[in-house]
């Protein structure tokens, strides 16, 4: 890039030392530095990159970018000091890599649950409409037609202005991706034009840093005020704070809802909810698919309007949909070929109360008569510790057995969490405790019977668990798999006997 055109972005207060005519690339963080490269200090919730600047230097940075005047210490530095360095990181990230967006038609789903299952539903309606489309979201990233992994659910703006300049090389016209509330508040999509975004629900999550549910709101809520007049806005309207995420937005509002009373401008119908799957209304159009629950529902409903908002035909939509498997570990039914009848094991990434009173809900709507509800659970470390106790609650109002355990400890004792989650249960003494998460699951699956479902809660899609720093391998599905092995045998055995 040249040093005028950064300039021209930065909009400095100051600049000092040798100017260079041509620099690049951008990096923020300092052990990345390359020769001739240009630094961005920014301030982050815990750790100032204005503390590795002289790394930096070291590592060969010609041009720095700080909010801090320190040209008086590095006379032999372009230094380009700004006002807020995180402001102009998203808009400098895209200049880097040539403006990928602008080559983009780009959907953001934020919310507190459903956004991974939109964004992968929407995903793979386009693809079966043979659209040219990747994906960016907290369980994979698919690049065109290859996958890779993902670590969060909304990239820095360095690594996602990269991600997508390799999206418009492998040749695709669509981005379909999940924005977080952490990425909207610390400004990751700055630079981002959207075309069409979604707003799924809002309920308590991620308090260990938005601190206060009004200001987790506020985060949310950046996506739609930041719109253009000629973007569309998807909205939930039977979601108390729907209306204020556009409030303030410029773009075109379309509100649907479930309720006959509701003043929505799109009224959808849940004509069927079985474990077998769903059948949904939405205004004259009928959806099927093999989805489970009325969350799902609403999930369809957005993933209809989204593509429908992208100027898909409906009818196409709807057929593409009665097919789409949705996500990784969300509602994902874990099975073996076997004579022997077995319990409906379920895995889901269910690790918000808001999230796990929903599959709740939908397996008791769902299960048949007889059926019963086992469930196994914990809580993830050095988060939000208040909704420990309300989820022990939830479970035990829906659930017929209850196993806690494990989830991502991080850097917390896991029978600290565990006793934690136990003062939210009234009977505690029906309750089993399991610290270690595949012998809950193992000992889950061994007492279940065929009339029992059994839901593996709070991990989902991923295989690992977090532990003391460390990711140790760790998947659900694997587990729960092995262990229907087991009781299959088990019972194999038993019969010779």
């Amino acid at each position: 890039m040249k040093f005028d055109k950064l300039i021209s972005i930065c909009n400095p207060t100051k600049i000092s030392g040798p100017e260079p005519e041509i620099v690049g690339p951008l990096f923020q963080d300092s052990r990345e530095v390359e020769p001739h490269s240009v630094f961005i200090a920014v301030r982050g919730t815990q750790v100032d990159g204005h503390r590795f600047i002289n790394n930096a230097i070291e590592h060969g940075a010609l041009v720095i970018i700080t909010e801090e005047d320190i040209s008086d210490e590095h006379p032999e530095v372009c230094m380009v000091q700004v006002e807020n360095s995180r402001q102009i990181l998203g808009p400098l990230s895209q200049a880097f890599e040539d403006y990928p967006e602008r080559d983009l038609t780009s959907v953001g789903i934020t919310g507190t649950n459903g956004k991974t299952t939109i964004a992968t539903l929407v995903y793979q309606v386009l693809k079966q409409l043979d659209l040219k489309v990747s994906l960016l979201g907290t369980v994979i990233k698919y690049i065109g037609d290859k996958k890779f992994p993902s670590r969060l659910t909304t990239s820095d703006p360095i690594e996602l202005a990269h991600d997508m300049h390799r999206i418009v090389r492998a040749g695709s016209n669509y981005l379909v991706m999940e924005v977080s509330s952490h990425a909207l508040e610390q400004e990751r999509t700055g630079g981002l034009h959207f075309k069409v975004t979604a707003f799924t629900n809002l309920s308590r999550d991620h308090l260990d840093y938005h601190k206060d549910f009004e200001s987790y709101a506020r985060a949310k809520k950046k996506l739609f005020d930041g719109l253009d007049k000629d973007a569309v806005a998807i909205i939930n309207g039977d979601d108390p704070n729907g209306s204020l995420m556009v409030e303030d937005t410029n773009a075109t509002v379309r509100t649907f809802s479930f309720d006959k009373k509701s003043s929505a401008d799109i009224h959808c119908k849940l004509k069927s909810n079985s474990v077998d799957g769903l059948e949904v209304m939405v205004s004259d159009v009928n959806i099927k698919s093999p989805l489970i629950g009325r969350f799902n529902a609403y999930n369809l409903v957005e993933v209809f309007l989204i593509c429908q908002s992208l100027g898909l035909d409906k009818t196409k939509i709807a057929e593409a949909l009665s097919s789409a498997p949705g996500a990784e570990g969300r509602m994902e039914k874990i099975s073996i070929d076997s004579d022997i009848q077995q319990p409906l094991v379920l895995v889901d990434y269910a690790h918000t109360p808001d999230a796990l009173k929903n599959v709740l809900k939908t397996l008791n709507e769902v299960k048949t008569g007889n059926q019963k509800i086992h469930v196994v659970f914990g809580c993830g470390g050095d988060r939000d510790r208040g909704k420990r106790p309300e989820m022990a609650k939830i479970t035990e109002y829906f659930a017929d057995r209850i196993i806690v355990t494990s989830d991502n400890p991080r850097n917390e004792e896991p029978d600290a969490i565990i006793d934690e989650i136990f003062k939210g249960f009234a009977h505690s003494e029906d309750i089993m405790r399991i610290t270690e998460r595949r012998e809950a699951i193992n000992n889950a699956i061994e007492l279940a019977d065929e009339h029992t479902i059994v839901l593996i809660a709070g991990k989902g899609h991923e295989t690992y668990q977090e532990i003391r720093g460390k990711r140790h391998p760790f998947d659900d599905r694997k587990m729960a798999r092995k262990a229907l092995l087991k009781r299959n045998n088990n019972r194999k055995n038993r019969e010779v006997v």
